[in-house]
């Protein structure tokens, strides 16, 4: 920013300045008195115009009589000065009135110096001037203030800020500085960009800028024009009082601008304050009903809910809970903190600015969401206990149908088994009490995949342990085959009883001895040798044949009897005994196989090339002793004489 030194213009023309003569400096005294008269007269008319009272013309003639000057004082006072002489005709009551007047503007603190009533009566114009300079100084620009600054270096420093992004504009004083217009252009368009348009201004029209801002501060901003044209482009130095009278018209008009736009923001944002505070209030109330509403209808749906009785049904239950717990009561957490969080920014904005606190709707507060929750977790009590409850009567149901099931029957087959190991009498009446009760088996099959469905709804239902039973799916399948298999056993042995009475070429020994084979070979235990095991069957009583021979004897008995039976098995062995194999020839037979040594060792068995079932048969039916080595030794004739009669030796 430019210095505060005033310009001080010596004299227009070509070539160097000189110093102001006499004549002219009395020359421009005169003409900044004119031009004072007129900016001061303009000044005044403003005053008394914006209250009803006529316009003076000159304030020589139109002050004298001191009824304007009381009138222009209580106009500036804003107060009344009491009884005057409205229509003075002598001098005397000029005097009053304008002593009146003056001691007014005395009694304000106002100091006038060197002027009475005489001076205006007579018309003094230079005192009167003074005396009108000192009233606007102290109405009109004593109360600018501007960093500290007041009254003339106030509206100057004013000035300069307003000027200074202007870069033709130098704000230095009140006189000179003025003298192109610019400076009142850069104070409108400051402003008031909207009224001109400083950057398409003629820098160098003088008398054009002076006369658009004029024009433009009048017409728009209600700043009378108290200045020509003239009083600031075609003079040397520019009368200050009267340029100060008329830019304080710019400060006060820029002012009143700045202080409605201040008010305006000021409520402005007291309203934007309000509008903040009413929508959060709004959101939270709208909230709350919407979360205590939502709550509400959960409780409702708990409470309308029935179980069906079943497992799946309460599962189903059990789940739906479980996602609520996950999914949209933590939403409600969430939402209950949000609010709760909102209600006390609202609160806090409004102890900001020292509002008057916040009172939710009945039923909305902080208090009444938590009395809600409240209730909710009581009621969330309620129906996990309801769901564990039926979830933990189902299960016991479960138990109970599954227990009576298993242990009806587990009694059933126990008393098939009680009636198996009671039958006695004949061979036949045995064999036709045997196959009644396997009659009643399959219906055990049935009643099986019953109990199964049982224990699969058990399984589905996560029930482990059954206090109520110790038998197992598992144990009644067991239980079950055990049975079944005992009756197959029951009629095979007394088939073969009966086989074995009727076999009178036989010794008991014999017929011990070949039963103990069949069955030792009957893996299946169905009463029936394949061929292989049949082969076996028989190398174990030391009876070998090719395989072309073995093929046509079991194709023979599958002829015969449809099966290898025990009763085909032992009249194989008969017709075998008859015709090839007699003590003497087994005894030779196995002294061959042990190279005459009076025992037989698993390496010559396996050397001989027998069945390795033969082989295992014979291991577990000779006696056996051990040698230095440890192997067994087999003593086959010790066998063969327990085997065979005495006189079959």
């Amino acid at each position: 920013m430019a210095s505060y030194a005033t310009r001080r213009p010596m004299s227009w023309g070509p070539g160097l300045l000189s110093p102001l003569s006499p004549t002219t400096i009395e020359s421009l005294e005169s003409r900044s008195r004119d031009v004072q008269e007129r900016t001061f007269c303009k000044w005044l008319n403003t005053k008394l115009e914006a209250n009803g009272h006529p316009p003076m013309s000159s304030l020589v003639r139109d002050l004298s009589d001191g009824v304007r000057l009381i009138q222009l004082m209580e106009i500036m006072g804003d107060t009344s000065l009491g009884r005057y002489n409205k229509n003075p005709k002598m001098r005397v009551q000029k005097a009053e009135n304008v002593n009146k007047a003056l001691e007014f503007i005395t009694s304000r603190g106002v100091k006038l110096t060197n002027i009475g009533p005489e001076d205006i009566i007579d018309g003094n114009l230079k005192l009167i001037l003074g005396m009108i300079w000192t009233l606007i100084l102290r109405f009109t620009i004593a109360d600018i203030s501007e960093e500290g600054l007041s009254a003339k270096e106030g509206l100057l420093l004013w000035c300069q800020r307003k000027t200074a992004p202007y870069k033709e504009v130098d704000v230095q004083d009140f006189s000179y500085s003025w003298t192109d217009g610019l400076a009142l252009c850069a104070l409108i368009h400051c402003h008031r960009p909207d009224l001109i348009d400083y950057d398409k201004l003629d820098k160098a029209d003088r008398h054009g800028n002076t006369r658009l801002a004029f024009q433009v501060a009048e017409e728009h901003l209600g700043i009378p024009q108290l200045l020509e044209v003239a009083d600031l482009c075609d003079v040397q130095h520019p009368d200050e009082r009267s340029l100060m009278t008329y830019i304080a018209g710019y400060f006060h008009a820029f002012s009143s601008m700045e202080q409605t736009e201040t008010v305006s923001r000021r409520v402005e944002k007291f309203a934007e304050l309000m509008q903040s505070v009413w929508t959060s209030q709004n959101d939270y109330e709208r909230r709350v009903r919407e979360l205590l509403r939502s709550m509400a209808e959960m409780r409702e749906v708990w409470n309308a809910k029935e179980f069906a009785g079943t497992y799946a049904d309460a599962v189903q239950h059990s789940a739906s809970f479980q996602n609520y717990k996950q999914t949209t009561k933590r939403s409600w957490v969430t939402e209950k903190q949000d609010v709760a969080t909102l209600f006390g920014n609202v609160q806090t904005k409004l102890k900001t600015y020292g509002l008057r606190e916040y009172v939710p709707a009945p039923g909305l507060s902080p208090a009444d969401v938590d009395a809600a929750w409240n209730e909710l977790l009581q009621a969330e009590a309620a129906r996990s206990r309801a769901i564990n409850a039926e979830i933990r009567q189902i299960k016991d149901e479960l138990r109970r149908k599954f227990a009576d099931l298993a242990n009806t029957f587990e009694k059933r087959l126990r008393q098939i088994s009680f009636e198996l190991s009671s039958i006695e009498g004949p061979l036949e009446e045995q064999l036709e009490e045997v196959r009644k009760l396997q009659t009643r088996i399959p219906p055990f099959s049935e009643t099986l995949q019953v109990v199964a469905a049982a224990d699969e709804e058990c399984r589905a239902a996560n029930v482990d342990e059954n206090d109520y039973t110790v038998f197992t799916m598992e144990d009644l399948r067991f239980e079950l085959e055990l049975v079944t298999q005992s009756i197959s056993k029951k009629i095979a042995f007394i088939d073969n009883q009966i086989v074995s009475r009727n076999m009178t070429n036989l010794t008991p020994a014999q017929l011990e001895q070949f039963e103990t084979t069949f069955r030792y070979f009957d893996k299946d235990e169905s009463n029936t040798l394949n061929q292989s095991e049949m082969t076996a069957a028989l190398a174990s009583l030391g009876i070998v044949y090719s395989d072309e021979d073995m093929d046509l004897i079991y194709d023979q008995l599958m002829d015969d009897y449809g099966a290898v039976t025990f009763e085909a098995f032992i009249n194989l062995l008969v017709d075998i005994m008859e015709d090839q194999t007699s003590p003497a020839q087994l005894r030779d037979a196995f002294r061959g196989i042990a190279a005459d040594k009076p025992y037989v060792t698993e390496l010559d068995l396996r050397v001989a090339h027998l069945p390795a079932s033969a082989i295992e048969f014979l291991r577990q039916a000779m006696p056996s002793s051990s040698n230095d080595v440890g192997e067994p030794e087999y003593d086959y004739e010790r066998w063969l004489d327990e085997v065979f009669e005495e006189d079959g030796r």
